[in-house]
């Protein structure tokens, strides 16, 4: 089929929406079909429409649905259209209504449905191939931490809890991301001074990233909002056990028994936990099998096997 699959974000981004166009790109040509990756829909001939991003595709949703009201339309919801959006906007809503499908990213995001809305989604976790065990530093424990500096990402959360820790603790945090306006750099800059413990890398290329989470001895989310993180996936398919805020999205890919929630906002609480991994080898060790045992949700086949069902589900 003639796919048309709308993102807010091309794969230059390198942001997870755009990892999340790219593989569902990447498993739909596998499956046969002919894929065209937009920003918005240019009007051409589509036998199908899937659109990341209820609220920023809702124009694109909108003219497809208009144009071929009974041809399917897929929308894959993420964490502001989940946890902020679809209960505010209403070009947001709109996309629910006209959705012939709807895909949250992890089990947690259909309790944020309406009931009539949570008989037409699907639960399609994402994907990360799995990566052997890298060598990892002796001297230091290594926390990496990835995320963009903006608000929804409570960006510099680990480093305020690295500032915490005792003299004699081994942990270094290593962060990558990009800060999203002169302010969050400025922040940064000062948390770079202040704190040795801690060291932002800026913006780094998409291998470079999976390959430090690799050598990290643990990760940390510390997002106020998430759809379903991608670099936990990336974490747990290397190995590396997390630490996560408690929040549906981050409960909804980690289960809700799992031993590494803290607080939203809470620095003590991450630094207690932080300490706990590089002290307590049990309790570092109940976070690696927990973590081991959600792995295969987020196997490549997997994903694509899903995409493809629900395709023939929808056509």
């Amino acid at each position: 089929m003639r796919i048309a699959l709308i993102t807010p974000y091309l794969p230059a981004a390198r942001n997870g929406n755009a990892h999340t166009a790219v593989r569902w790109a990447r498993c739909l040509r596998a499956a046969g079909h002919r894929v065209r990756l937009a920003l918005e829909w240019d009007g051409r001939a589509a036998d199908l429409m899937v659109a990341l991003h209820a609220r920023r595709s809702a124009a694109s949703i909108r003219r497809f649905a208009e144009a071929y009201p009974d041809r399917p339309l897929i929308v894959l919801l993420t964490g502001t259209d989940l946890y902020r959006d679809i209960q505010v906007d209403i070009p947001a809503q709109a996309s629910l209504r006209l959705a012939t499908r709807l895909v949250v990213l992890q089990e947690r995001g259909l309790d944020e449905l309406a009931p009539g809305l949570q008989a037409k989604a699907r639960v399609i976790y994402q994907s990360a191939p799995r990566l052997q065990p890298a060598p990892r530093a002796k001297r230091h424990f290594e926390v990496g931490v990835v995320a963009h500096l903006r608000e929804e990402k409570d960006p510099l959360r680990a480093a305020h809890a690295a500032a915490r820790l005792p003299a004699d603790s081994r942990i270094r945090v290593r962060h990558v991301g990009q800060a999203l306006g002169p302010e969050w750099a400025a922040q940064a800059e000062q948390c770079a001074q202040a704190i040795p413990r801690w060291h932002w890398l800026g913006p780094r290329s998409h291998g470079e990233t999976r390959r430090l989470i690799a050598r990290s001895h643990l990760l940390v989310n510390s997002s106020r909002m998430e759809g379903g993180a991608f670099v936990l996936i990336e974490a747990i398919t290397a190995g590396v056990p997390v630490l996560a805020t408690r929040i549906p999205g981050n409960v909804g890919m980690l289960g809700v028994d799992y031993a590494g929630y803290f607080p939203v906002g809470d620095t003590a609480a991450l630094a207690a936990l932080m300490r706990r991994a590089e002290t307590e080898p049990d309790f570092y060790a109940r976070l690696q099998q927990q973590c081991a045992a959600r792995a295969p949700l987020f196997e490549p086949a997997r994903e694509c096997a899903e995409i493809e069902r629900l395709i023939d589900e929808v056509t």
